[in-house]
């Protein structure tokens, strides 16, 4: 038995035409695909995920195996909620981009002439361990709108950084790094990210950062609105993304899956660290992380891909113009990534010709991105083919059902 799904695929960068032909998922590889899961849970690699895989425009699997939370036994559902973390930056992303559509600024002006505390950025020079004091030497220009969106900037990550000196200056001043239950809002938090140094000078590598944390904070400013509800009135509402936000209502925080962590071969619930789990059920909910905040479903999350997938636009509703989804598409950190297979465009990380030679990965173009607690997601613009992969752990736990899952998906493609 086959799912036959056909589609006559036009995508919108060149490289990507594939004109008249016919693509389909092999039932019998899904099935392998669901053994394959199913002994991930089984054999204690996690304690439980939720999978996706949909092909133009429709779902051909989509399951839910083991348990939301194992202390307390509850069994996980499809429709369960999951923090997002960093698949929050491709949503925050493309808010940038509807409102520079719109013709409030260029991806080249600097980010000062908005949030006047980054002017004059400088770049860390010396550093004291004892107290973590530091001196700076100015950056050589201002960091721009487009340094931010792709990771340019050499703006840091606190505590997820992988400078120690860096973190231990976060940490010193402060900083919010993921989300926070505390009465802080994103703009003071960004008005003190804006006074610490940069890794290095804007534009010259790529450094994993906080930058879309200071553009929710943008969009703030430019729209006039507070950041959850510029993302609920402009993408979430017109893609029927229901269950997707930055804090849940009561009825939706019975379905968040528990952040869990294995000890002893024995899955127990993820403490209070730098950040309380029982975000996003708790606390001020005051604080929008543009960079790791949101909570999603699969099937949510699978509508925002298709979106891109259909150049821009989702039942009826365009969200941005297939001009722009070019542009996002398109290879904006020029080699600064190496060659091992990825470039990274204005929302997403995108498999280049030597990611499509290592076999795998998907088409040219596929894009791509996951998040801290597990949660992975790629979208294929050849076949159409959209695959997420759901889960909620912290730690090393033996799991290799990423790399196989995504690997069985593009093999289950005829």
């Amino acid at each position: 038995m086959k799912i036959k799904l056909f589609t006559f695929l036009i995508f919108l960068v060149p490289t990507f035409f594939a004109f008249g032909q016919e693509y389909s998922m092999s039932q019998e590889r899904l099935d392998r695909i669901d053994a394959m899961l199913d002994e991930t849970v089984a054999s204690n690699q996690v304690p439980g995920l939720v999978a996706l895989i949909m092909q133009n425009g429709k779902i051909v699997y989509h399951e839910a195996k083991g348990f939301a939370n194992v202390p307390d036994n509850v069994e996980m559902k499809s429709d369960q909620i999951f923090r997002i973390a960093s698949q929050t930056k491709a949503i925050t992303s493309t808010a940038v981009m509807m409102l520079w559509e719109e013709g409030h600024f260029q991806l080249d002006d600097p980010i000062s002439k908005w949030i006047p505390e980054f002017k004059n950025p400088t770049v860390l020079d010396e550093f004291n361990e004892s107290d973590s004091s530091f001196t700076t030497k100015p950056a050589s220009r201002e960091i721009r709108i487009r340094d931010l969106i792709t990771h340019t900037s050499g703006v840091g990550y606190g505590v997820i950084d992988g400078n120690p000196k860096m973190k231990a200056i976060y940490a010193k001043a402060g900083i919010v790094d993921l989300y926070t239950t505390e009465p802080i809002t994103i703009g003071d938090n960004i008005k003190k990210l804006a006074k610490l140094p940069l890794h290095h000078n804007p534009g010259e590598r790529f450094t994993y950062s906080e930058g879309l944390d200071v553009l929710g904070y943008f969009i703030e400013i430019i729209s006039g609105m507070p950041f959850d509800q510029f993302l609920k009135t402009r993408i979430f509402d017109p893609l029927g993304m229901k269950d997707t936000g930055f804090y849940l209502s009561n009825a939706q925080g019975e379905r968040l899956v528990t952040v869990q962590r294995k000890i002893e071969d024995k899955w127990e619930i993820y403490p209070v660290t730098f950040y309380d789990p029982d975000y996003p059920k708790t606390g001020a909910k005051a604080f929008f992380s543009g960079g790791a905040g949101l909570s999603s479903t699969a099937e949510d999350y699978a509508m925002f891909l298709q979106m891109y997938l259909n150049g821009g636009e989702l039942n009826g509703n365009r969200i941005l113009s297939p001009t722009t989804i070019q542009a996002i598409m398109s290879n904006q950190v020029g080699d600064l990534l190496g060659n091992g297979g990825k470039d990274y465009g204005l929302a997403f990380g995108l498999v280049d010709q030597n990611g499509v030679a290592k076999g795998g990965l998907g088409s040219l173009g596929t894009f791509d991105w996951g998040g801290y607690f597990n949660t992975q997601y790629f979208a294929d613009p050849v076949t159409k083919t959209v695959g997420i992969l759901m889960k909620q752990t912290q730690g090393n736990t033996g799991d290799q059902s990423g790399w196989k899952f995504r690997q069985m998906v593009f093999s289950a493609i005829e």
